[in-house]
């Protein structure tokens, strides 16, 4: 017998539903529960969470619901710290959201400005951003806030931290009508609580858990060892471990980078990822992560929060933090959703100090043990094995969205804007097709000189051969499946 899915309790329409019956996203979490229906009900929300809680899920799925498809311009707005942040809040949105067909552009810095314009222009139902480039659009006049009446500010205390207070406060001032505001911190903090008293009413609070709790679940064990040792000893615990996922944290993006050259040299397939890197470099990196196309990922603080990655089972603390919660946030990234994990600190004789700050403020000791014997023959059998596993091929994790694939097919269509091709026309010729209704056409983007359109419910093959002799706005155009 198929089990209910338990978020049928929200009276979601069917379309948001089933997408998420498609997502396996079956069963509340905590914050999703506290969360979705004061959303639904049109109350002010703070929800104070850690990462990987459910906390996206929490605001997407009402913003999915709530939103009117027919209505072209954005009646959400979702305020993230940072670029990465924003395309993982973006693709989570879009997902929940796809079978209702709603267009969820995203907007930051390091990207093309101009394709993001003409992006705003199309028919947009939420927007994701970060705050610099939202009011760079409001400048422009290329974003329209009018219709908002959802607004998401995630991940307060972090975006607060990174200098964004202003530019928040400008965005929130922008919107004519008073939004249903949701405000998701880590940390209420000084500057965080003076803007939810500034511009929320009477919200409700959502509390899930202290941040020390992060550390239930996590097997937290330290090593003594210098600089000229690390290397080799993080090795030889990679080789007793065999992490299937692990994320390695330093200090700097130079150690970043060097790390990162002697791992690929001593043949350890592994990634990286900081704050200087070219933006698409920083999000191809996640994604290749996130696919399993290396199971090592070496970053600085710029990954121990909001970026989501499913079941890290290793952290390895190459360099030790510099401050107590960032210790927190980096072991935060293990042990997961009811899963275990292992925390492992090389920590330096001038970093001990640290080590007892770190301690006080979780309010538990980290258990310090003896590197394995370097060179022993059961040691040097086990890294066999490590660099044996290295060189197998490994099998590639399915994208979150990928389930929704079968039955939706992208097609491509010659004609664009130059050729005054409007969303219109294309849908007007599709649903002159035996069979074909409006409800069987997804998401229309019109670019230049080609245009693009997804057909749902398995019918993209009848389409596709129907569109070779129909014509669209008086002419026959070349049609052909696309990615």
């Amino acid at each position: 017998m198929e089990q209910k899915n338990r978020f049928a309790q929200y009276d979601l329409q069917p379309e948001i539903l089933e997408a998420l019956t498609m997502l396996k996203y079956t069963q509340p979490t905590p914050i999703q529960e506290g969360v979705i229906p004061k959303l639904l009900a049109g109350h002010d929300v703070v929800a104070k969470s850690k990462t990987g809680s459910g906390k996206t899920a929490s605001f997407a799925i009402p913003l999915c619901n709530q939103v009117e498809w027919t209505e072209n311009a954005p009646q959400a707005l979702v305020l993230e710290p940072t670029r990465e942040l924003a395309v993982q809040v973006k693709e989570e949105l879009f997902s929940v959201g796809r079978k209702k067909r709603l267009k969820v552009p995203v907007v930051f810095g390091g990207m093309p400005v101009d394709k993001q314009v003409l992006s705003l222009k199309q028919k947009s139902h939420i927007v994701v951003g970060t705050p610099g480039r939202v009011l760079d659009h409001l400048r422009r006049e290329s974003l329209n806030l009018s219709m908002v009446r959802y607004l998401v500010i995630d991940e307060a205390d972090l975006m607060l931290d990174m200098g964004f207070l202003e530019d928040v406060k400008q965005i929130i001032e922008s919107i004519p009508q008073k939004p249903v505001m949701m405000l998701c911190s880590a940390t209420l903090g000084e500057h965080v609580n003076r803007l939810i008293e500034q511009y929320m009413v009477n919200p409700d609070m959502v509390v899930i858990e202290e941040e020390t709790e992060t550390a239930a679940g996590i097997a937290q064990v330290g090593y003594y060892v210098e600089n000229e040792g690390k290397l080799d000893a993080m090795i030889d615990l990679l080789a007793e471990d065999i992490p299937e996922n692990c994320m390695i944290f330093c200090g700097t993006r130079d150690m970043v980078d060097v790390l990162q050259r002697q791992m690929k040299k001593a043949g350890i397939r592994c990634g990286k990822l900081h704050g200087l890197m070219e933006q698409k470099e920083r999000l191809q990196t996640i994604d290749e992560f996130r696919e399993g196309r290396f199971h090592y990922l070496i970053t600085t603080d710029v990954a121990s929060r909001g970026i989501d990655f499913d079941n890290i089972t290793h952290v390895v603390n190459y360099d030790f933090p510099t401050g107590r919660e960032s210790y927190v946030h980096r072991i935060g990234r293990t042990g997961r959703n009811g899963k275990t994990g292992r925390a492992i600190s090389l920590i330096q004789e001038s970093e001990k100090k640290m080590q007892r700050m770190v301690e006080e403020y979780a309010g538990m000791t980290i258990p310090m043990n003896e590197l394995p014997d370097h060179g022993s023959p059961d040691l040097e059998e086990k890294r066999k094995i490590f660099f044996r596993k290295q060189r197998e091929r490994t099998q590639l994790k399915a994208r979150k969205g990928a389930v929704f694939n079968k039955s939706i097919t992208k097609l491509s269509i010659g004609g664009g804007r130059k050729s005054k091709l409007r969303p219109g026309d294309i849908v007007g010729t599709i649903c002159s097709i035996d069979g074909v209704e409006e409800s069987d056409i997804g998401i229309i983007d019109v670019r230049d000189s080609l245009s693009y359109v997804e057909i749902l419910n398995g019918k993209g093959d009848p389409v596709c051969e129907a569109l070779q002799e129909k014509t669209i706005k008086g002419k026959v155009r070349k049609v052909r499946k696309t990615r």
